[in-house]
């Protein structure tokens, strides 16, 4: 099945260094690169706010963001969309499939079920490339109506939030579990 054979890849290449490397990639992009993007969409989208720091929109919400940006905003919300959004994704998505898959296969045996949440990061990856497809289509083509991939955005963009979200809940738990583990070990020895 592709899904095991992937979830297992991941296990595989998540050894301690690479994983310490998305750590540090995480943690420098994180600290460098997203407050400049974050100050650029805040300046272009103003009030109106952005479909990808929204948890759900409709398709006349989107359509009201277009509106907002006005045409250079729009172009740059697009250029945004293929330069730094195609990269952030790779970088929280080796952050959180590295480390999960660290933890995880410290905490359970190869073939546990709960060695398969290694891929909830794949599936936000996934998502974040849907709804800037979708949004970018929609943005691009306005004030053209876009029917389908204007719905289409703001439920890739829940998923994509879903996804993430629950892979850092998952990721923190992993670690408490691991923890508890070692206290208790420790405490027998």
């Amino acid at each position: 099945m592709i899904v095991d054979k992937l979830s297992n890849w991941l296990y595989q290449i998540s050894t301690g260094w690479v994983t310490l490397s998305a750590v540090v990639i995480f943690i420098l992009f994180t600290a460098l690169v997203l407050p400049g993007q974050s100050a650029s969409s805040q300046s272009q989208g103003g009030e109106s706010g952005s479909p990808d720091l929204s948890i759900y929109y409709s398709a006349a919400e989107l359509y009201e963001m277009a509106e907002a940006y006005g045409e250079q905003g729009r172009a740059e919300y697009i250029r945004a969309r293929f330069t730094f959004d195609l990269i952030w994704p790779l970088v929280y998505t080796f952050f959180l499939v590295t480390t999960i898959s660290w933890v995880f296969k410290r905490l359970f045996t190869a073939h546990n079920p709960w060695q398969w949440v290694n891929l909830l990061p794949v599936l936000g990856l996934t998502c974040d490339y849907l709804e800037n497809i979708s949004t970018s289509l929609v943005i691009y083509r306005y004030p053209a109506q876009t029917l389908i991939f204007d719905w289409l955005a703001g439920v890739f963009t829940t998923m994509k939030w879903f996804a993430i979200g629950v892979s850092f809940v998952v990721l923190t738990v992993g670690i408490i579990i691991a923890i508890w583990r070692w206290i208790r070990k420790d405490g027998r020895d």
